[in-house]
């Protein structure tokens, strides 16, 4: 498979996943996305939700800010602390 676009076209897979609630959409937007993450396709940190009645306004699944390196926080959006690629430790989680 050739990763890069050819002839100057790029295509996005949308994938509709229909969820009663926000926060389940994005829960659920997190587990697919990260589930793919092994494909260097894809992009995880670009991984949104949006509402089927304003597909304008994007709720996003990750952080959007990016490492030194270049890549993708891959922390909830409103995280506290540093950002990074992999989720805290369940040790980590439990301190706070």
């Amino acid at each position: 498979m050739n990763p890069t676009p050819t002839a100057g076209h790029c295509y996005l897979i949308q994938l509709p996943v229909v969820v009663d609630d926000l926060a389940t959409a994005v829960r659920v937007a997190r587990v697919i996305a990260r589930s793919l993450s092994f494909h260097s396709l894809v992009e995880c940190g670009e991984a949104a939700v949006t509402s089927v009645d304003d597909l304008e306004v994007r709720h996003p699944a990750f952080c959007e800010r990016h490492l030194p390196n270049g890549r993708r926080c891959l922390l909830h959006p409103d995280h506290d602390g540093q950002c990074a690629r992999q989720l805290p430790s369940v040790n980590q989680r439990l301190r706070r």
